[in-house]
């Protein structure tokens, strides 16, 4: 876990994600339409492994990323790594330790996770994402990023298909989030400086 250079994303996961149930899928129509042209076989062979990968697509990589998570949580409870802050975001997590470490674990690299010192962290700050002037003024993704060990990461706290006012409740709740865990990482920071 320590001393590992980040990587967010893992290409052998991401490719097998995308491209393995694809392959089980055209390989089974192949069998199902050469060896079994008429009968419920083929039904089978068709039926199941779309399913299976629609099933994997939409739920298969959220319970993988789940359970890796609640294992490097464990890992890090029982190695004496005292959580201030856990910020579950849509595809990180981001742990702060009060004594100045950082966890992190990506979504696309799930089988990786990393502990770095919070002096490693270049720069913290927040986008609130704002677009527009005047009345078309808002925005749909409010996040904080810091820059750790020469990669941008980059963790939202609000997002949403459609564009709100910047003095929506979702956007200031969402500002106010990153501000929180910004401030947790410069704490961190200062107070690993010291070590």
């Amino acid at each position: 876990m320590e001393n590992k250079k980040v990587k967010k994303i893992n290409m052998i996961y991401l490719l097998g994600y995308i491209l393995l149930p694809i392959i089980i899928c055209a390989i089974c129509y192949v069998v199902g339409y050469f060896f079994f042209p008429k009968g419920t076989m083929a039904a089978v062979l068709f039926m199941v492994p779309t399913f299976a990968a629609i099933l994997w697509w939409s739920f298969g990589g959220s319970i993988l990323f789940k359970q890796k998570r609640k294992k490097f949580e464990k890992e890090l409870d029982e190695s004496n790594f005292k959580r201030n802050h856990t910020f579950y975001g849509r595809g990180n997590t981001v742990i702060v330790d009060e004594s100045g470490k950082i966890g992190l674990m990506f979504f696309w690299n799930p089988f990786n996770s990393y502990i770095l010192p919070a002096k490693s962290v270049e720069k913290a700050w927040v986008d609130d994402g704002r677009t527009g002037s005047g009345f078309m003024e808002g925005s749909s993704r409010v996040s904080f990023l810091f820059i750790v060990d020469g990669v941008k990461v980059r963790v939202n706290t609000f997002t949403s298909n459609q564009r709100f006012r910047m003095d929506s409740n979702y956007i200031l709740t969402g500002i106010s989030k990153a501000d929180m865990m910004v401030e947790v990482i410069k704490k961190a920071k200062a107070a690993n400086q010291d070590k």
